[in-house]
């Protein structure tokens, strides 16, 4: 699909409907001139919902709202008749969309399940007729309770990557190489930066019919957590993985030191990253010979390690075994 095609945030104002204001009425009728009041209640304001489909995959379909206001409550009838309650409106998300406060960035809801309907603002309740105002004392009250106002908000909705592993590397890594050999996923591939532009999702085959999810990410660059190229953007879809690969290429000046700028642009960006479970996989080693690719091995940081060839498919089937222990541990 067309990088453009992605959009995993979205601001929108909300406002939940007002309620019905209730009614003041006295029962009229041919025999009956005088009755006592009979007016009824307004009906409440419709609620904003946040509503979960797994069919979706990005908030594209939401891009070019900017306001949704849900329908207020009718009015009271006579006959103490509630009046109708206004439609609420609901807003579908993808799986792993947050929806946070504008102006406070406040968490306000998360959705993880299909189906899953959280309400992010409640409509207003309705007025109370004059029925209920009648006393010993006071047997025709001429006044009825208005509707409740409704809630407004400037709400953020921002989509997360849901996927088991997250590919973390620096621009032409070859992380794009490895998700395509891995999966069926067909991401965009050249030999400049910043190819990948949105998370490409892939689902990798493993033994015995199982499968988990890869992430390709869009490649982080040193100072990505303080906004520089696209790191930014699209660390928080990191948030979601089980499972961090980190990916640095053989032909890299120093493998160890590449590793922990990555870690560290992680660890600025959100701390609680560092207790994922971490692989390392060195990519491109088809450019490397036995003896250099064990010279390089003590060089490696302490976490599990793999060297792999997306193109010569080297290592792959151990590096899935090492996924799929890090996903069950």
């Amino acid at each position: 699909m067309a990088s453009s095609n992605f959009v995993d945030y979205v601001k929108i104002y909300c406002r939940s409907g007002n309620g019905g204001p209730g009614s003041a009425h006295f029962r009229r009728e041919k025999y009956i001139p005088k009755g006592g009041p009979d007016g009824g209640d307004g009906g409440k304001g419709g609620d904003i919902v946040m509503k979960g489909n797994a069919q979706l995959w990005t908030l594209l379909h939401l891009h070019y709202t900017r306001h949704l206001r849900a329908e207020n409550g009718g009015p009271g009838g006579l006959q103490r008749s509630t009046g109708a309650s206004g439609d609420n409106i609901i807003i579908e998300v993808p799986l792993g969309t947050v929806a946070r406060d504008a102006d406070t960035q406040e968490f306000v809801a998360e959705i993880m399940e299909d189906g899953q309907e959280i309400v992010l603002l409640k409509g207003g309740r309705g007025g109370l007729g004059n029925d209920h105002f009648k006393s010993a004392t006071n047997q025709t009250p001429r006044y009825a309770q208005p509707g409740e106002e409704g809630v407004e908000a400037n709400i953020i909705f921002e989509l997360k990557i849901l996927a088991d592993v997250g590919l973390v590397g620096f621009p032409n890594a070859g992380k794009s190489t490895l998700l395509s050999v891995l999966s069926a996923a067909k991401p965009e591939i050249a030999d400049y930066p910043f190819t990948t532009l949105v998370p490409n999702l892939g689902i990798v085959a493993y033994r015995d019919q199982q499968s988990f999810v890869m992430a390709d990410i869009p490649g982080i660059i040193e100072g990505a957590s303080d906004g520089k190229g696209l790191g930014l953007r699209f660390l928080r879809h990191i948030e979601r993985n089980s499972v961090l690969l980190f990916l640095v290429p053989a032909d890299s000046d120093d493998i160890s030191k590449e590793y922990h700028v990555l870690l560290n642009e992680l660890k600025q960006f959100n701390p609680e990253l560092l207790d994922k479970q971490r692989i390392l996989a060195v990519s491109k080693s088809d450019l490397l010979d036995d003896e250099l690719m064990n010279e390089i091995r003590k060089e490696l940081p302490e976490v599990p390690s793999v060297f792999i060839s997306s193109v010569a498919q080297q290592g792959l089937t151990e590096l899935k075994d090492l996924l799929w222990k890090g996903l069950n541990e």
